[in-house]
């Protein structure tokens, strides 16, 4: 019994302050992150929030230990009880317009580099089906 409580406990301890598991529910991040891909998120990267604990408990606001991410970071954020994982463009206080297909950052378009096509799922056509082995 006392086994079970330290595993249970370290396991508390790992997903509360140290690490997190997530899975890539959407395409959104392609070629990048592909459906249904797992990976850990540090959660002491950017300091802890009252969302860093199990429950959400209301204990203090803010955060604490917090550093700023930098453009390009992975961020994974919470709206409601759904959570986004997306590539950051933008720091607070920066303006970001998106005109005629190109993004702008504080008024300086985002130099954008062609390194291969994306050979993947084309989202705009249904899957096609899988073959059962036992047919």
């Amino acid at each position: 019994m006392i086994t079970v409580l330290q595993a249970l406990f370290i396991v508390l301890v790992t997903r509360s302050f140290l690490f997190q598991p997530f899975n890539i529910p959407s395409g959104s991040m392609e070629p990048t992150l592909l459906v249904g891909d797992d990976l850990f998120v540090s959660k002491f990267s950017y300091g802890f929030g009252r969302y860093s604990l199990p429950f959400s408990p209301p204990l203090f606001s803010g955060r604490v230990l917090a550093a700023w991410p930098d453009r390009g970071d992975i961020v994974v954020f919470r709206r409601g009880a759904d959570d986004f994982i997306k590539r950051l463009i933008g720091r607070p206080g920066d303006r970001i317009q998106l005109v005629d297909g190109v993004i702008f950052i504080n008024g300086t378009p985002v130099e954008r580099h062609r390194i291969a096509d994306f050979v993947g799922r084309d989202p705009c056509r249904p899957a096609p089906p899988i073959a059962c082995p036992f047919e």
